[in-house]
């Protein structure tokens, strides 16, 4: 038995919405004669008159009208597939799901991404901010679609994209001694009372070294694993610190004063993506956003002074 195909459903429902063959023929960018063949093989396949002539129009019988309305339903359908496709190519839907460093995630990046998600509507977005460890472990299982976590990255054979580097950034109590001078050394950290990142991790073995290089003593009192718990730390009062200059931001009007540090300590980073398949367009976007993002935010000189 021969099945209707979508070409008479196409003809019967551009005959419907502009109520003659011969427009219908337009609309369909075919030849009149090719509509009106499309018509009656849907008519003798449905066993149904849907079309009455009346003088020189077309007018749809009771039948017809019940049936366009099951058609139109069909192709609203169709047309919000083909929408659906248009936001995909423009990546600006769909979803992704987000794992940051917590220097990444207590403000820089949630405002970022808030930002990237305006101009992209039907986007949803899971953002979760947790340390590098575990965001490398969520990407490496798939749990996320990208990951920014500190280099180096544990895992090699994720896929990732090292972006810019910025400058560690001196933190101070609001009235300290220090806060007096714009860049500080390590010297002037002798025999100050120091908060610092837990030992293992690759941003205190950076500092630890500048300062044992330079010969500098500080009194460690405090270890800690989130950069903006030592923040919090600082503008109680209790000691000084090195920080990376996104905690650094947002403790900047919290009791916090922000200064240069020299000589330059890098904080680095990358964006990783599951191995098992290809970063998706929209995460991809993402990334080159916060690449320049990232470089007027040093071009701005954000990560130096507050006061």
């Amino acid at each position: 038995m021969a099945r209707i195909n979508s070409r008479q459903v196409e003809a019967f429902r551009a005959t419907m919405l502009t109520g003659s063959v011969t427009e219908a023929a337009k609309l369909m960018v075919v030849t009149q004669p090719a509509v009106s063949r499309l018509l009656r093989d849907l008519q003798a396949l449905l066993k149904m008159e849907l079309f009455e002539r009346r003088g020189t129009g077309l007018v749809p019988t009771a039948a017809a009208m019940a049936l366009y309305t099951e058609v139109e339903r069909s192709f609203v359908g169709l047309e919000r597939i083909t929408a659906a496709a248009e936001e995909i190519r423009g990546r600006r839907t769909g979803s992704l799901r987000i794992a940051a460093l917590p220097a990444l995630a207590n403000g820089y990046l949630p405002r970022l991404a808030g930002h990237f998600l305006m101009e992209r509507p039907n986007l949803n977005l899971a953002f979760f901010g947790v340390i590098s460890p575990i965001v490398v472990d969520w990407v490496l299982n798939n749990q996320c679609d990208i990951g920014f976590a500190e280099v180096p990255i544990a895992h090699s054979g994720l896929p990732s994209q090292r972006l810019p580097a910025l400058a560690r950034v001196a933190v101070l109590p609001t009235g300290h001694r220090l806060a007096e001078k714009e860049v500080l050394e390590p010297r002037d950290f002798e025999g100050e009372t120091f908060i610092s990142l837990s030992a293992g991790s690759s941003s205190r073995h950076l500092v630890d070294q500048v300062f044992h290089r330079h010969d500098v003593r500080r009194v460690l009192r405090v270890e800690t694993t989130l950069s903006e718990i030592m923040c919090g730390m600082v503008s109680s009062g209790l000691g000084v610190s090195i920080c990376d200059p996104f905690t650094a931001q947002e403790f900047a009007t919290r009791g916090v004063v922000v200064r240069r540090f020299l000589p330059r300590i890098d904080f680095e980073f990358s964006a990783v993506f599951p191995a098992q398949r290809s970063p998706s367009p929209v995460a991809l976007d993402l990334v080159e956003t916060m690449r320049k993002a990232l470089m007027e935010f040093e071009d701005q000189g954000e990560t130096v002074v507050s006061r």
